[in-house]
């Protein structure tokens, strides 16, 4: 299982905003399509993501009203860690895991292409599990 086929029950369309985009416009699009990150890019490139932990930690640390025209390029998470569409499901679980984080970037030749969540990840994992699960079942009854 790989984040290929994650990408092609999601699709790829991925939500991406620029490195001059200000806070205020981050946290609206993140509320506007009820999504937990999205990635920073400058073309294509994946310069970094800005997540809700982010905006958690920002408003904790300083000034909100004068942070809101702040661009997210000087407020991301910069070299976020991303995955290729060969990279295995289990794998990028683990990464996400042990790192502690709910998004990654899927990029190809540098390029972003996607994003899986860690929501993603899971309900793919037991959509098989279940899958699985009921063709042995039905395997068993056959028998």
């Amino acid at each position: 299982m790989t984040i290929a086929a994650i990408l092609g029950r999601k699709g790829a369309d991925t939500i991406a905003i620029a490195p001059d985009t200000p806070l205020r416009d981050a946290i609206a699009l993140l509320a506007e399509h009820r999504i937990g990150a999205v990635p920073v890019v400058d073309g294509v490139v994946v310069r970094g993501i800005f997540s809700e932990r982010d905006v958690v930690r920002l408003l904790a640390d300083g000034d909100a009203a004068q942070l809101l025209a702040t661009a997210i390029g000087d407020l991301m998470t910069r070299e976020p860690l991303t995955v290729t569409r060969d990279d295995s499901v289990l794998a990028a679980l683990s990464l996400m895991t042990h790192r502690r984080i709910r998004h990654l970037p899927v990029v190809e030749g540098g390029a972003l292409i996607g994003i899986v969540s860690i929501g993603d990840l899971v309900k793919y994992r037991i959509d098989r599990i279940e899958a699985d699960a009921a063709a042995m079942r039905d395997y068993i009854q056959q028998t």
